[in-house]
Parts: C-alpha cells; sequence; structure tokens
C-alpha cells in the first residue's frame, strides 16, 4: 500500500474513536495524569494495541524489580536507539519529574554518551545491544552486565522493558503523534 493511502487511513482513524475499551483507557489516563498524552491517542485507533501497550507499561513499572531509575534508564536507551523522538522526549520529562533522575545521566542516554554511573552504563548498554540486535547478545556481554552487580533477571526484565518501549516506538514511527506540551521542554531529536 503505498504512504500517501496509509497516511489517509491513520487521518480517517484519528477522527474515529468510538471503542469502548479505548475510551475508558482514556478516561483512566486523564484521572491519573490530568491529560490523554497524543501517542494514547494514536495508540487508540486499536484498542488492542492501546490495552496492550498500558497493561505491559504498568506491569514494567510494579514488577520489574528496577528502580523508577532504573525504568527510564531502560526506557530512554530503548528509545534512543529506536530512534523515537515522542519517547525520548516523554521520558526526559518524566526522568526529570517523576523518576528524579539525575540530569547527567538523562542527557548522557539522549547523546548517546556513557553514562557517568558505571552500573547505570552497565544497564543502558545491554539495553541499547539487545534492542539494536534483537535480542541477539553474546554471553560475555551477558557477563559483563552481571558482574555490574545485576541478578539474572534483570536481564529478562530489561527485555520487558524493551517489550513495552517497542510497541510506543514502533506505533509513534507509524501514526507520528506531535510531543504534547507537557513534554515540549524536552524536546529530542537525535
Amino acid at each position: 500500500m503505498p504512504l500517501k493511502l496509509i497516511k489517509m487511513a491513520i487521518l480517517q482513524l484519528a477522527n474515529d474513536i468510538s471503542s469502548p475499551l479505548s475510551i475508558e483507557l482514556f478516561e483512566k489516563t486523564k484521572k491519573s495524569l490530568g491529560f490523554v498524552p497524543n501517542m494514547y491517542e494514536k495508540m487508540g485507533h486499536n484498542p488492542a494495541l492501546l490495552d496492550c501497550y498500558t497493561y505491559a507499561y504498568n506491569s514494567f513499572r510494579a514488577h520489574s524489580g528496577f528502580t523508577p531509575v532504573e525504568q527510564e534508564v531502560i526506557f530512554l536507551s530503548v528509545a534512543y536507539e529506536n530512534n523515537c523522538e515522542y519517547c525520548m522526549s516523554a521520558h526526559s520529562f518524566v526522568a526529570d519529574v517523576m523518576s528524579k533522575v539525575p540530569k547527567e545521566i538523562t542527557e548522557a542516554i539522549r547523546q548517546g554518551e556513557v553514562i557517568p554511573d558505571s552500573k547505570l552504563y552497565a544497564l543502558s548498554r545491554l539495553t541499547r545491544l539487545l534492542t539494536s540486535n534483537k535480542g541477539m547478545v553474546s554471553q560475555e556481554e551477558i557477563d559483563s552486565f552481571l558482574a555490574s552487580g545485576y541478578p539474572a533477571s534483570a536481564v529478562l526484565g530489561i527485555i520487558a522493558g524493551i517489550g513495552v518501549k517497542t510497541m510506543s516506538n514502533y506505533s509513534n514511527h507509524v501514526t507520528h503523534p506531535e510531543v504534547d506540551n507537557a513534554f515540549a521542554g524536552r524536546k529530542w531529536t537525535k
């Protein structure tokens, strides 16, 4: 299907969100955040995508075993590798305001530079390698990550975070949501 037809189909969808599930998820999001992010509105055109994303996102936040700072390192590292401007902007804001990630950590990830904290650097490095290599990394890379102090289960937790962010990154690449005003101060381009 030509790109022009795909864009027209997406625009047509933008005018018609009638799924009760999407509407319910929008209402929950508005209650918790005070607004519905543009990304959610785009995802809501397919309730399965929005439902999968919000469920997986919340589960990762609650059950991954990572601190809020580590979670943001994972999300930002995936968004960097997948070149997702929307998620880099949104998660930079979340890192600053909600997760309290030190600015030098966030900025290093946003610039593709070495993170000044060795443990968080190991986390970001393995996340980026797993993302860019579609899960194919050497045992040496895993061992190096584990030597930084993380348990073996953390490797699987990274994969959960990659799954969550890949859903949103790919959706954003296709639907092109505008960066919300709330995140505009942390807008990013690679």
